[in-house]
């Protein structure tokens, strides 16, 4: 049995390793070697197939009739790929993808035996031909479409150049096996039974594979159900087909290379070898390509993808093929040993390029392409942009091909030969590539955003003065009053200082809700005299027509912007016929401009308002007067106004002292904080004072023994206060803030920027605080993992060893028992300590990209689904530029905590040394500040139960800790580590209101 388990660990380890050198995760390897094998057997199939007839083809027609297979390719392609888009939609994509590779080598069957009749043997070579590049076609297209079913957009990466690698293989096994089968069963007897047998069976691998992975085929009605609602979503819809114009064009020209160079290619071979020669040459040819690209495939290419990206892969061919193809035949013609035969040499090494490059880097990226596209029809936009673009390529491949050819036919004076003309084509053709390549990577990350939904508009992208008619026009216009006042709002925000040049001329057309609040825009733009003609005739309109609202807002307006106001006119408005609105605004201006005696008379009337029984009477007063520059003996009414019973009434005091920054009260605005009923009104309050009131904030926000609701409120209140200085003030407290605190100000920051529409940080020291915040959640990333892995390593041999030490066997168990459920609650609140720390590492990284991107990853990231992860991590590494950026991504990634952590140490980021659990709970405490408060109340019970010693600092500063179960769990540890210092602290705890703590602290002192 020990034998056995020895060799199931050995080969545990192996296999891990090996894993690891093909750059595999292990829930991903089952999928990847079934799609391997299937591709492998299906690939040597073909290939021995296409060799063979390559070679017919070429004895009885030669080289010049190729463009005539390629036009004639082209169409059958089409008709082909069409025909299989068809069946995608009536059968599901499981039987579509199995019943592909049978059902395409039915026609091969009778062409092969029509090979055997003379009368059609010439016709049947060329139809042979034209199949195999058609079945080509599809089986890729096949592969591809399933690869994406069975992966997501992350494990592509990894397990396609493996899958993709199952063609190079089958290079190497049908090139080296091709000059043996035609020495001993014939050219003609190697499509059937040799290739059918290697056909059928990946057939039934991959019959297998979707039989076995069936939920990653969806059914027809899922599919249709997708193309429904991609339809009703004309945004995405739209970028959907500008991104598969682009993909059709760029596979399009990557296949018009691939076959300019193939026919050169051919026309070299038919010109220096004869048709068993040409066979056995490709086979060879094929064999070392294949051998050179299967090295490649397995331990270069994925991670070259992986930490390149797709776009440096894909680019890759059309770059060599523009730059190598014209001088690799001019170097070559350069040397002695080569001269005469440059050309062959010279398209042998590019096609040996092509081949390498295409069937590992860009094979493996083309997937990839695909997986912005959202996955329930994913598949038939591939099958169009994919499958199709190859066929109309290889088609203009052979027009293009046979225009030269015909060119050189008419004597047309030609400064180069016919091969030098098909270089040039091909050169311009590659470049071409590169350009389409270029704009479809701008494209990527955008599609993937909106695929995510979570594309955003915002009205800062809104040209003001456009806007600026289209809110006219619509305060004209029937329509509803809520859009009207959105309008009004939202101009307001973007030009206060231009929205009454709107407003004025329609005060008298808008209903009184509208006119309330445009007046109200006027005034906090400032009153202006050149409106003033547009606002008086509101005062003279019938009582019946016209609300005291609007009246007294007028009456504000007015007697602000005129220059030389009659004040005398005012008195008639502090009779108590008047609405009390209307009384408290004239008596507020009279105030503000009065003689003495008009002062004493406006005094008089407010101070009866704020005494008087009415609750409406007290508020319209309080409301009146925080328009007031002087208050005199009113403010002595102050206290007992805060002391009223009526929440609104108190509400309306708390905005009267902000507005006229009343400092003797300022402590009342702050006390608003605490409380849930104010809390909104003191917030608003307080951002009027702007920078006045940041040093009172400050103090709040930065005392860690204030409760947390009311430092996060503060935090909110400074954010919204809009001057630079409170900026900076953030930006300064966010490098010395951690945990939680730190999230707060970031949440305000970017809020912020969002509202200022600030596309980017402009101080570039900004960029580099927020690097270097980055670097410093790593490290304190590092820290959780190293404090999850010292746990869950040595909790429950802790566990026993303290059983041990105690000799009452069923305490000990007791207690054992105890130690190992608070160590496991110790590690699920660092894996949720994890998950907020990488929600404050998007947070950043917001600070510095595109809000929209960031926003869309992190709504993939948190998502359950493996797919949805995976799409948050492409978004994320086609945005982020930074240099850990694939430390970064790793991390974001799903993988176990041992694993993170030694990406860590191998970064660099940390250093880390297996401590024993005492010294671990120690270490943990140190970052106390960093810590959530549900795992710092976790490591004190663990520590109390463990009987771990802690220093006295890290036990006094928890006893006042604003969380309450917080300081129950260090005083719980106190009860246990120190009798007698909390004998002390028991009166000073008693104090303690919170029922938790009272309950507590009962308890102990009747123990005691």
């Amino acid at each position: 049995m020990e034998i056995k388990n020895n060799w199931l660990g050995l080969y545990k380890g192996v296999f891990a390793r090996l894993l690891q050198w093909v750059n595999l995760r292990p829930e991903e390897s089952d999928r990847t070697w079934l799609m391997f094998a299937f591709y492998t057997t299906t690939s040597v199939g073909l290939r021995w197939t296409e060799d063979s007839t390559v070679a017919l083809f070429l004895d009885k027609y030669g080289a010049n009739w190729l463009p005539f297979i390629y036009i004639a390719s082209s169409f059958m392609g089409t008709l082909l790929v069409f025909f299989y888009s068809w069946l995608q939609k009536v059968l599901p994509l499981r039987w579509v993808v199995a019943a592909l590779a049978p059902c395409m080598f039915i026609p091969l069957f009778l062409l092969r035996l029509g090979l055997e009749v003379p009368g059609l043997a010439v016709g049947v070579v060329f139809l042979l031909r034209l199949w195999v590049d058609a079945f080509y076609v599809l089986n890729d297209l096949n592969t591809s479409i399933a690869a994406n079913q069975v992966f997501n957009i992350r494990e592509i990466k990894r397990t396609y150049p493996i899958v993709s690698s199952g063609l190079l293989v089958a290079d190497i096994i049908s090139g080296f096996s091709l000059p043996l089968l035609v020495m001993f069963v014939g050219l003609k007897n190697i499509i059937i039974p040799i290739s059918a047998i290697f056909i059928i069976l990946g057939a039934g691998i991959l019959r297998y594979l979707s039989h076995r992975y069936k939920s990653a085929f969806p059914d027809n009605s899922v599919r249709q159900a997708a193309i429904a609602q991609i339809k009703a979503r004309p945004v995405l819809s739209g970028q959907l087909k500008k991104y598969s114009l682009l993909l059709f064009a760029f596979f399009g020209l990557l296949q018009i290379i691939g076959v300019l160079i193939d026919f050169q290619y051919l026309t070299q071979i038919e010109i220096n070898y004869s048709d068993t020669e040409i066979a056995s040459f490709l086979g060879i040819f094929g064999g070392i390509t294949g051998l050179c690209e299967l090295l490649m495939q397995l331990f270069v290419s994925s991670r070259v993808l992986e930490k390149f990206g797709v776009f440096f892969t894909s680019a890759s061919l059309p770059i060599c093929i523009a730059i190598l193809l014209p001088s690799s035949i001019v170097l070559l013609g350069l040397l002695p040993i080569t001269q005469g035969h440059s050309f062959f040499w010279g398209l042998v090494i590019m096609k040996f390029i092509d081949e390498l490059l295409r069937y590992t880097f860009v094979v493996s990226g083309n997937p990839l392409l695909f997986q912005p596209i959202p996955d329930k029809f994913r598949s038939s936009v591939q099958t169009l942009s994919g499958g199709i673009a190859e066929a109309w390529g290889t088609g203009i491949a052979g027009i293009i091909v046979l225009m030269t050819i015909w060119i050189g036919t008419l004597g047309i004076p030609i400064p180069f030969d016919k091969n030098w003309v098909l270089i040039i084509e091909t050169t311009i053709v590659a470049i071409l590539c590169l350009g389409i390549l270029w704009v479809l990577r701008s494209r990527y990350v955008d599609l993937l955003v909106l695929s995510a939904g979570r594309g955003q508009l915002t009205g800062l992208d809104v040209d003001v003065r456009t806007f600026k008619q289209a809110v006219a026009k619509t305060l004209r216009e029937s329509g509803s009053t809520a859009d009207k006042s959105s309008c009004i709002d939202l101009l307001t925000e973007i030009d206060p200082p231009g929205a009454a040049e709107i407003l004025a001329p329609l005060l008298t057309k808008l209903p009184p809700e509208l006119q309330t609040s445009s007046l109200e825009a006027m005034l906090t733009a400032g009153a202006n005299s050149i409106y003033l003609p547009d606002v008086k005739p509101l005062l003279q309109l019938p009582k019946t027509e016209i609300t005291p609202e609007v009246f007294a807002l007028a009456l504000r307006y007015v007697w602000l912007a005129e220059e030389n106001p009659n004040l005398t006119k005012l008195e008639q408005f502090l009779h108590m016929e008047q609405h009390s609105l209307i009384r408290a605004t004239a008596a507020t201006l009279l105030l503000r401009q009065g003689t003495t005696q008009q002062k004493v008379a406006a005094t008089r009337t407010l101070k009866t308002m704020l005494t008087h029984s009415q609750e409406q009477e007290r508020i319209n007063a309080l409301r009146a007067l925080s328009g007031s520059v002087y208050l005199q003996t009113l403010r002595l009414l102050i206290p007992s106004l805060l002391q009223d019973k009526s929440l609104r009434v108190r509400c309306a005091v708390l905005e009267m002292i902000a507005a006229t920054h009343l400092e003797d009260y300022y402590s009342a605005l702050v006390a608003g904080l605490y409380y849930k009923s104010t809390r909104s009104t003191a917030i608003r309050s307080i951002v009027k004072l702007e920078n006045e009131a940041l040093p009172m904030l400050l103090e709040i926000a930065t005392n860690r023994y204030k409760p947390e609701v009311v430092r996060a409120y503060t935090w909110r209140a400074i954010g919204q206060i809009p001057t630079l200085e409170a900026i900076d003030v953030l930006w300064e407290n966010l490098e010395t803030s951690q945990g939680t605190n730190r999230d707060r100000i970031l949440r305000c920051l970017l809020k912020r920027r969002q509202q200022d529409g600030i596309s980017s940080l402009l101080d570039k020291s900004y960029e580099v605080t927020v690097e270097r915040l980055i670097e410093e959640e790593l490290k304190f990333l590092g820290e959780i993992y190293a404090g999850y892995v010292d746990f869950k390593t040595q909790g429950e041999v802790y566990a026993n060893y303290l059983e041990y030490k105690n000799r009452n066997f069923t305490e000990s168990s007791l207690e054992s028992q105890k130690v190992t459920s608070i160590c496991q609650l110790l590690q699920k609140a660092l894996l949720d300590l994890e998950i907020d720390t990488k929600e404050r590492l998007l947070l950043l990284l917001r600070l510095l990209y595109s809000h929209d991107k960031i926003q869309a990853a992190k709504f993939n990231l948190l998502s359950a689904s493996a797919a949805n992860l995976a799409r948050g991590l492409e978004i994320l590494e086609h945005t982020i530029t930074l240099p850990n950026k694939s430390l970064l991504l790793d991390i974001l990634d799903q993988r176990e905590p041992q694993e993170k952590l030694q990406i860590l140490v191998d970064a660099k980021i940390i250093k880390y040394e297996q401590m024993i659990i005492s010294d671990r709970t120690r270490q943990l405490l140190k970052e106390e500040n960093s810590l959530s408060d549900w795992c710092l109340a976790c490591c004190f019970h663990f520590a109390a139960i463990a009987r771990i010693g802690l220093t006295i600092p890290q036990i006094t500063n928890n006893l006042r800790h604003p969380t309450s179960f917080v300081r129950e769990a260090a005083i719980s540890y106190l009860s246990i580590a120190s009798r007698g210092v909390l004998i002390e602290l028991l009166p000073q705890l008693q104090k303690d209101p919170h029922p938790l703590i009272a309950s507590l602290v009962k308890e102990l002192t009747n123990r005691i």
